[in-house]
């Protein structure tokens, strides 16, 4: 019998067929079935696979392909657990047993591959779902093959999860995809390659990447593999689909201790500790007996992010003390959190060269979601986060959002990991203009300038520039940006008590129709804005907005309230201040009714000559000189 599958059981039913034809095959395959499961555990002859691989292939109907693929899946895990596939010492019959049998199974993840990109939901999911488990099977079966190097180190079957990753981010067609659908004609107006599925997507990021520590540390080390040898005109959605999983990894470990869940249980068990001597140096990573020596050079790649390890947080040492980290074996590697750091730092900076190489509106974009991700997601996993400064650098030349993202990155940089960009401020000074008050995130922009202007460090003119760069503004702005803008003025102003002079000029030499401030200036340490005055916000008083004009007077009033909330300006729009308005209780009724003078516009019979040329108005609006 079939050792018990590792899958979860399906729960979906599957639509029966009428046709006769349907009917034959479903009991043709299940003869196979059988037949193979039989072979395999005999160790006899398994050319019906063949049979099985056609029928499976050749397979229009859903039901009849959803048979064969879980037929065949029964079926090779009776021959992985049999050890067949196995690359043991033996006869030069048995090695060719092995080979012919290894290509079958290659056929069978390339057809799975495809499916992964199919129409139907059901043979999507399965499709991943057998993928998933068969790469459970052999690297256990790998794992406890007799020899003296896989009692001590369990191992990961490298190249069946490669063929995965290709799945995942290649997105090949599927074998049964017909030239009219949909999906065949979006995947040949993209090279042949399409983007990834996001149900498959979010199934794959639930179930896998975001519980095991080794199915996480392996695909971003292949993931980063094939984005230096995959072409990016074959393949111009890797990158898409790639950022897809990697901006939605939100639980990776920050401490060694996290790192307990695997998918391979072999890995479970604590490997020994790295030794610091030369024979630690001979020490090699297993690798999968069937994978090449060039696929062997691209996955060692990563080995290069282990040559300088931090060593100012005791959390991220992990038994590294005294021994390179890259002399680490495979399963050390995985129990190490530099390790996981490493892999992690290489597949973003494989990813964001690619995320530029678009057109404009594409590489705009793409780098918006990865910045959104950046501060929080990413550097802080990061073996050294100032490697991501020049991408970063180059995206606040962009402008209008991304350029505001960038910002936020580069001040995470600047704070957190001490890098020096002198021309910070002088960037953030060329945001505020007109559209800035425009944009989709300008809460956002907001908050970040108000952290930037934060510290009572800055020089006293630049921050002088800044707070009339924004009254200046607030005079063709929308009653919504108004609101924020005086609030944040009003803050400014009391945690920076040298700016009280811009609200209190009293000289009589000053005159606001020759104002000092230079608004061409581009740096803000040179616009004079300090001998200037804020008589903008003056002009606020008498805004049409009863909101905005009562905001304004707060400034006529003595700086002894403590700091407005800014969060409670950010999300005012124009329907929530008309709804504010319509919902707010009247004290002081309007007077609606008021006398009218005794006046006519015609003259009554009974009024004299004199009073009735005064009260003839309409000929007096009729008479012309």
């Amino acid at each position: 019998m079939a050792p018990q599958s590792s899958l979860p059981s399906t729960t979906k039913k599957r639509k029966r067929g009428n046709h006769a034809d349907t009917g034959k095959d479903l009991a043709k395959i299940a003869a196979l079935e059988t037949q193979l499961i039989e072979a395999a555990t005999s160790k006899s002859s398994l050319n019906s696979l063949v049979d099985l691989l056609d029928t499976a292939y050749n397979a229009v109907d859903q039901q009849v392909l959803a048979k064969a693929v879980w037929a065949l899946y029964r079926v090779f895990v009776v021959v992985i657990t049999s050890g067949l596939l196995l690359n043991c010492a033996g006869s030069d019959e048995s090695r060719a047993v092995r080979a012919w049998l290894q290509e079958r199974l290659n056929g069978y993840v390339k057809l799975l591959t495809g499916l992964m990109q199919d129409e139907e939901t059901a043979l999507r999911t399965s499709a991943l779902r057998i993928l998933l488990s068969l790469q459970k099977h052999l690297s256990t079966s790998v794992s406890k093959a007799p020899g003296p190097s896989s009692t001590s180190r369990p191992q990961f079957h490298i190249s069946h999860f490669r063929q995965i990753v290709h799945g995942l981010l290649l997105c090949p067609p599927s074998p049964r995809a017909s030239p009219h659908s949909k999906k065949s004609k979006e995947e040949n107006s993209h090279g042949g390659h399409g983007k990834i599925d996001p149900e498959i997507r979010d199934l794959f990021m639930e179930a896998w990447l975001s519980e095991y520590d080794d199915i996480r540390w392996f695909f971003l080390r292949e993931s980063a593999g094939l984005l230096t040898t995959v072409s990016r005109v074959d393949s111009r959605n890797v990158a898409e689909n790639l950022l897809s999983f990697l901006e939605k990894l939100n639980t990776f470990p920050t401490e060694a201790s996290e790192l307990n869940k695997w998918w391979v249980e072999e890995f479970a068990v604590r490997p020994p500790k790295p030794k610091a001597s030369a024979a630690a140096d001979a020490e090699e990573v297993e690798e999968d007996p069937d994978a090449s020596p060039d696929d062997a050079d691209t996955a060692d790649d990563w080995r290069k992010f282990f040559d300088e390890p931090e060593g100012k947080d005791p959390k991220t040492e992990h038994n590294t003390s005294s021994v390179r980290l890259h002399k680490l074996t495979l399963h050390q590697s995985l129990h190490s959190l530099s390790s996981h750091r490493a892999i992690f730092t290489r597949a973003w900076l494989a990813l964001l060269p690619l995320l530029s190489a678009g057109s404009s509106e594409t590489t705009k974009a793409f780098a918006t979601r990865a910045l959104n991700v950046m501060h929080r997601g990413v550097m802080p996993h990061l073996t050294r986060p100032v490697l991501v400064m020049d991408w970063v650098a180059s995206c606040v030349d962009h402008g209008e959002t991304v350029g505001l993202l960038a910002l936020n990155a580069l001040f995470m940089l600047m704070k957190e990991y001490n890098l020096d960009y002198p021309l910070f401020y002088t960037r953030l000074y060329a945001f505020l203009d007109r559209n800035v008050l425009h944009l989709k995130h300008r809460a956002r922009f907001f908050r970040m300038t108000e952290l930037f202007l934060s510290s009572t460090h800055l020089p006293v003119a630049l921050l002088a520039s800044f707070v009339k760069r924004l009254t200046r503004l607030s005079l063709h702005a929308p009653p919504a940006a108004i609101v924020m803008i005086i609030p944040f003025t009003y803050n400014l102003l009391k945690k920076h008590p040298a700016l009280m002079v811009m609200i209190h000029r009293m000289e009589e030499s000053y005159d606001a129709a020759s104002d000092p401030f230079n608004p061409a200036e581009p740096n803000p340490t040179l616009t004079n804005a300090l001998n200037s005055s804020l008589w903008e916000l003056v002009t606020q008083k008498n805004h049409y907005h009863s909101a905005v004009s009562t905001l304004a007077r707060i400034f006529e009033e003595a700086f002894t309230k403590p700091n407005y909330a800014l969060e409670d300006f950010l999300d005012h729009t124009y329907s929530t201040m008309y709804e504010t308005e319509s919902k707010r209780r009247i004290k002081n009724e309007p007077a609606l009714v008021f006398e009218l003078p005794q006046r006519s516009w015609f003259p009554s019979s009974a009024a004299s000559a004199d009073e009735a040329t005064d009260i003839d108005r309409v000929t007096a609006l009729w008479t012309f000189s």
